[in-house]
């Protein structure tokens, strides 16, 4: 078995998912410094849902759009 994809791979996503932690983070500590606290929260929770949508939607499409790529070009992906 190949590590190195394995390795990548979990790099990767331990890569988008802290910045996206600290993105989220980010936002959030900005919307304390105003005095409207509950609109910001809401507002900063609210596009937090927006974006995380956005993200497993467009994950789900390119990897619809890899599947079929694979299938079109008829490569063997399944592992023995």
């Amino acid at each position: 078995m190949e590590w190195i994809p394995i390795i990548f791979v979990t790099f990767k996503a331990v890569v988008l998912i802290t910045g996206m932690f600290f993105a989220v983070k980010w936002h959030y500590d900005q919307g304390k410094k105003h005095k409207d606290q509950a609109m910001e929260k809401r507002a900063v929770l609210r596009a937090s849902g927006k974006v995380a949508a956005i993200f497993v939607v467009s994950l789900l499409a390119l990897g619809l759009a890899t599947y079929e790529l694979i299938r079109v070009l008829g490569l063997d992906w399944l592992s023995p």
